[in-house]
């Protein structure tokens, strides 16, 4: 696990205001990925898998189209170009007066730039993401205790997201680890490459995004005169739109998590009923492109407030895992509470 990251209070007790919500709240687990050094025994983004030796590696065997990147780079290619713009970066802040680029760094990007020849083989699959239930509460099938995400990184017909595949295994059950599992010779974009992260599991409590409220209570939470025994001092920024002040401090917890209320930015809430049993499935995990954005920095941990240390190049909104999926969407993976082992998969703006 990594160092611990602490969400600050909310602004205010909601269900004071608004008693119809307390039944309504839900435990989020958010997952804080910060870069790291994960092994196979640890959960995290981007890490190595506990994957049996014996077993064959997923691969994606469907056409990928060669026209979605005028250029395509290799797994390796990507990792070097950060290496040498974050040495850029550190070279830059302790000398305003140094080179933004050696002549070796120079040589090296302008290979990087060439890109790779096309490949039309089956693509193995990218590790994205790591879960220990001993670590982070989710729904397991019977008999697992490990969730791995996995997906292919480049786009398909039918997606407008990378490819994602999902495995449940008990690691006890685990004896030989593959040590060296194969990687796609190229990917389509550097986004669907994560930077290895660690966690830092910490619960929150959540309440329903607004358009999975009823009219009733939304309208209420656009009664501007059902706001004004909150301390006026937080309450004037959201005077103009005090559903805001809902929407982005008290509902749904940005960036990577389990568990929680779905987030409906830009889309209505539409049934996600069990193909197997017909139970409304829940949220299982939340990718995320950042850890928070314009209306939602409250949800900013403690300790990257009072002690704020240069983020990594490249991570503008918390984006620490380096991962963008269509311009800043999140990836939304569902499970029925009954049986977890049919996920959806859903890509929300």
């Amino acid at each position: 696990m990594n160092a611990i990251r602490t969400t600050p209070p909310r602004p205010f007790d909601v269900t004071a205001l608004f008693p119809q919500l307390a039944p309504l709240a839900r435990t989020a687990t958010r997952l804080h990925p910060r870069p790291g050094s994960p092994t196979v025994h640890d959960s995290s983004v981007g890490g190595p898998l506990l994957w049996p030796a014996d077993e064959p590696w997923p691969h994606c065997n469907e056409p990928h189209d060669r026209r979605a990147a005028p250029v395509v780079h290799s797994p390796d290619d990507i990792r070097l170009l950060r290496r040498i713009r974050a040495a850029s970066a550190e070279r830059l802040r302790r000398d305003p007066e140094a080179p933004d680029r050696t002549s070796e760094e120079l040589e090296t990007l302008e290979r990087i730039r060439a890109g790779r020849p096309w490949f039309d083989g089956p693509i193995p699959l990218l590790p994205v993401a790591q879960l220990y239930a001993r670590d982070v509460p989710f729904p397991c099938p019977s008999g697992a205790d490990l969730l791995q995400v996995l997906w292919c990184p480049f786009h398909h017909a039918e997606h407008r997201h990378p490819r994602t595949a999902l495995f449940w295994r008990s690691s006890a059950t685990v004896a030989a680890v593959l040590d060296a599992p194969p990687e796609p010779p190229i990917v389509q974009d550097g986004y669907y490459l994560p930077e290895p992260c660690l966690l830092s599991p910490e619960q929150v409590t959540e309440f329903p995004h607004p358009r999975e409220l009823d009219k009733e209570l939304r309208d209420q939470l656009d009664d501007m005169n059902r706001w004004e025994s909150i301390e006026p001092a937080r309450y004037n920024t959201y005077a103009d739109d005090p559903g805001e002040l809902y929407l982005g401090n008290l509902s749904t917890a940005p960036g990577w998590k389990t568990g929680g209320w779905s987030s409906w930015p830009r889309t209505d809430p539409v049934p996600r009923p069990c193909p197997e049993c017909g139970t409304e499935q829940v949220p299982l995990l939340t990718i995320a492109s950042s850890e928070w954005d314009g209306i939602s920095k409250s949800w900013i941990a403690e300790e990257e407030r009072t002690n704020p240390a240069p983020p990594p190049l490249g991570a503008q909104d918390g984006n620490f895992t380096l991962i963008d999926i269509i311009g800043g969407y999140d990836l939304q993976l569902h499970a029925c509470p009954a049986s977890p082992d049919h996920p959806h998969i859903e890509l929300l703006p």
